[in-house]
């Protein structure tokens, strides 16, 4: 899909991703975590971490089953109770802010569940606002814009997640832009917490649940009908469903799709079968995203690199990838506009040629 308004390039050409403006709109806050950090802050706090965490590697996880997801959030659970200080809440986004820049990140929307902070930062409001302050730190500091979604957990009661968007609404002004629903898609009914995303909604909020990786189309289409999403987190499985697919581009809306974790967590055996080119070729919008690089390894960059690697995305399409990553955002004009010149300058840009033989 090539941009009209956008300049000629040569198809065989291989420009430095990292040097590719783009927004970074699905990573979730204790996931963004570095490796080291987390061995920093267990040692400073006396947590044992199993081997999982600490051999270097990511580990291994398969979460489409019961087992493996239990698994999975456990280890997130080990990590975010390293996370017990307002001067650890600040340097984790300071470090992952560092590390979308070093990426080519212009614009990062991070994913959080307050209430799993709450206890250890004096209550919800002191936690969000502690986070929202070392946000409005580190986008000073890196120069990146950086604004929150706050997420409910849908393994806890819709009344829950009521709150949650009240608090995200009454936010809005000092960096929330969004309010999703993460989780294990398979429990609870999308239905049940329609009335927190109305309550996001009229208050500005765009809608980002999570939908479509470990469960089905269905789970898509429910985020759309139940909830009125603006963005799907991750959304892949729609590709499943051609007249889904032709939903979501007739609406717009935009996947956040997370290759490297579709494979980490067994939605897909492999990268290249990951459906991205089922979800471009039918127009659907998709914005690339790391979701947990601290158990995935793979950060922003990494995915734009596997889907030239393994699905063959030209520089052209790959900018096209970028440009949809902006539109998605909740970034204001001047930011967008500012985005989309740099990723015209990138294709501008004379490319260094892929080595022959």
């Amino acid at each position: 899909m090539e941009n009209a308004s956008g300049p000629p390039s040569d198809d065989r050409a291989t420009r430095d991703i990292r040097l590719l403006p783009k927004a970074h709109l699905h990573l979730h806050f204790t996931g963004s975590m570095r490796p080291t950090t987390l061995l920093e802050l267990a040692d400073k706090y006396g947590v044992h971490l199993p081997d999982a965490l600490t051999g270097g590697e990511p580990p291994q996880l398969r979460a489409t089953d019961e087992r493996g997801w239990f698994r999975f959030q456990r280890l997130y659970d080990i990590a975010r109770s390293c996370l017990r200080s307002p001067e650890d809440i600040q340097r984790l986004v300071r470090e992952a802010a560092e590390e979308d820049v070093r990426d080519g990140s212009e614009w990062l929307e991070i994913q959080v569940d307050p209430t799993s902070y709450a206890p250890l930062l004096g209550g919800l409001i002191p936690a969000l606002e502690i986070i929202l302050d070392a946000v409005d730190a580190a986008a000073r500091d890196t120069g990146l814009g950086m604004r929150v979604v706050v997420a409910a957990n849908r393994m806890k009661h819709p009344l829950d997640a009521r709150t949650l968007a009240r608090l995200a609404v009454r936010y809005a002004d000092r960096g929330v832009v969004g309010f999703g629903l993460s989780n294990d898609e398979r429990r609870g009914m999308a239905r049940d917490f329609d009335r927190a995303f109305a309550i996001a909604r009229e208050g500005g909020l765009l809608a980002a649940p999570h939908g479509g990786e470990l469960s089905g189309p269905s789970s898509v289409r429910d985020c759309l009908d139940d909830l009125r999403a603006t963005r799907v987190g991750h959304g892949v499985r729609a590709a499943e469903d051609p007249r889904l697919l032709r939903k979501l581009a007739e609406r717009g809306v935009t996947c956040e799709v997370c290759p490297a974790s579709n494979v980490a967590l067994g939605v897909y055996e492999k990268p290249a079968d990951v459906p991205l080119r089922t979800l471009f070729d039918a127009g659907v919008p998709m914005a690339l995203g790391a979701d947990d690089p601290l158990l995935f390894g793979a950060r922003l960059a990494a995915q734009y690199e596997l889907v030239r690697k393994h699905h063959g995305f030209t520089d052209v399409e790959l900018a096209e990838l970028a440009r949809q990553s902006v539109r998605g955002s909740a970034a204001p004009a001047g930011a967008r506009d500012k985005m989309l010149a740099g990723i015209d300058g990138w294709l501008a840009d004379t490319p260094r040629s892929r080595p022959r033989g």
